[in-house]
């Protein structure tokens, strides 16, 4: 098949199955020697919403009027948003998330977003993951190079970062080997014959009797966890009692981190992304085409929360998207490319229960470009905090260059 590991490392797609059953003897083999946020069991996911999700339909500004004066039809109404802070309130269809905020595990960082003022979903895309807006040349994404401004503590597991979908997003791009897989059960690992894919005995084949190091260790090691993984029929996985999961692309994928993150081999990153937030038509308000996507997306995250149970103490997730909407509705019932957006910062370390970051106001002339929510805070501020806190990623200026980003100006929200 002409598959090299470099190649299958960077494009490849390799499925993986969590068990909670395993051996001592094969967790010690693959996680010998760890990595500072392994040895505190400290785990980072990354979510990002593709296609510029409407912050301000998602947290609601209900006291300004201006609001209600440019959005007549789509806005959300002060009787149905889920109250916050007396100012702010989330839409409706995120009553998953009240919870999880009244209980203090949630932040929200509010008007934040890229310096650049690109209106392209491609461009302010690669911007986001590779961390250097306005830069088209970085080669790597920032959640690879904070896994490299980790304190290294020897051979780190091959299982350190993973990302759910057909090939490596451009955010963990780079050095730091990364995995990604794709639907556990349309893609087995290991076993020969008919019923494995081409691509999974190739990968055997690949690493038996050999060396790599690429994966920090030896192939028969790497690939007997893999074998591990895959003991336990996807399928009947069954997460914490009480825990339903969203029948969708998304719920499916946060299930299998949770897997995968359960399973106790090093996963120390971790990356999934949920689409379908460009509503340039038809957006919808309390109902419709947004909400829609904002239930599969809450409940998906709550899901995962209480699936993690205690062992969500140590998990980090934070959500981005590349841009907002803008803050008047089009004449299609819906939003074009906006600016500033809103991220969630969940986790048990978290000091949730308050909308972070400096709001700029809602008045036609605070608007950017007199057509959008201002940014008034980077987003990289934002993803450098989690990094910091939570991967012990200490050299900022490795993880995102000329930012200026430092401890000092975090928003403390950890």
């Amino acid at each position: 098949m002409g598959i090299t590991r470099r190649g299958f490392m960077k494009g490849g797609a390799l499925a993986l199955v969590g068990t909670s059953a395993i051996p001592s003897f094969l967790t010690r083999s693959v996680m010998a020697e760890m990595t500072t946020a392994a040895a505190n069991k400290k785990k980072l996911v990354v979510l990002f919403q593709r296609g510029a999700a409407d912050g301000l339909n998602i947290v609601v500004p209900y006291r300004e009027q201006n609001y209600y004066a440019m959005r007549p039809t789509i806005a959300i109404k002060q009787n149905e948003v889920l109250d916050l802070d007396g100012f702010f309130g989330l839409h409706p269809a995120m009553a998953a998330f009240k919870p999880l905020y009244d209980q203090g595990h949630l932040a929200i960082v509010h008007a934040a977003g890229s310096p650049d003022t690109t209106r392209s979903h491609f461009d302010a895309q690669d911007y986001m993951e590779s961390g250097t807006p306005g830069v088209k040349s970085t080669p790597d994404g920032w959640l690879n190079r904070a896994l490299q401004a980790e304190l290294l503590r020897g051979k780190p597991s091959a299982f350190r970062a993973v990302a759910l979908g057909a090939q490596i997003p451009r955010t963990l791009e780079g050095k730091v080997p990364a995995i990604a897989l794709d639907n556990v059960l349309d893609f087995s690992v290991g076993g020969r014959g008919p019923q494995t894919s081409p691509l999974s005995n190739a990968f055997q084949a690949m690493y038996d009797q050999s060396s790599d190091a690429v994966l920090h260790g030896t192939g028969e090691e790497t690939f007997e966890a893999v074998k591990m993984l895959k003991a336990t029929d996807p399928a009947h996985y069954q997460p914490a009692a009480g825990v339903v999961y969203p029948k969708t692309q998304f719920g499916n994928s946060l299930k299998q981190v949770a897997q995968l993150m359960k399973a106790n081999l090093g996963v120390e990153a971790a990356f999934s992304d949920i689409g379908g937030w460009d509503t340039h038509q038809n957006q919808g308000n309390a109902n419709g085409q947004l909400a829609n996507r904002l239930t599969d997306f809450s409940e998906g995250v709550a899901a995962f929360w209480q699936d993690m149970g205690q062992e969500a103490e140590n998990v980090t997730l934070v959500t981005m998207s590349e841009f907002g909407r803008t803050a008047r509705q089009n004449g299609t019932g819906g939003t074009d490319h906006g600016h500033a957006n809103v991220m969630f910062v969940l986790g048990g370390q978290v000091k949730g229960g308050k909308v972070y970051g400096k709001w700029p106001g809602l008045d036609n002339d605070q608007l950017n470009e007199g057509r959008d929510l201002t940014v008034t805070t980077d987003f990289r501020r934002v993803l450098g905090e989690a990094a910091y806190k939570t991967l012990g990623a200490k050299n900022l200026e490795l993880v995102f260059p000329g930012s200026q980003v430092q401890p000092g100006e975090f928003l403390n929200f950890i």
